[in-house]
């Protein structure tokens, strides 16, 4: 964390909010905030860290990214 008015300082966090957003949950009516939130848990960990791609850590997925960097 950095000083007050730093742009970077939440651009990680913003950055997979937004795609979150984007790729989940626009145009969804969640009944419950349990549904919601298994959802998000199911996107998160079923899809977004085992597969989905990065392109700024040289398109590994964040599991096989993890992997690379225990060796």
């Amino acid at each position: 964390m950095s000083w007050r008015g730093n742009c970077h300082d939440n651009a990680v966090a913003e950055s997979f909010s937004n795609l979150l957003k984007r790729e989940r949950i626009r145009r969804r009516t969640y009944r419950t905030r349990e549904k919601a939130r298994k959802d998000m848990f199911a996107y998160i960990e079923m899809f977004y860290n085992p597969k989905r791609k990065h392109v700024r850590n040289g398109m590994p997925s964040p599991v096989e990214f993890e992997r690379q960097q225990e060796t």
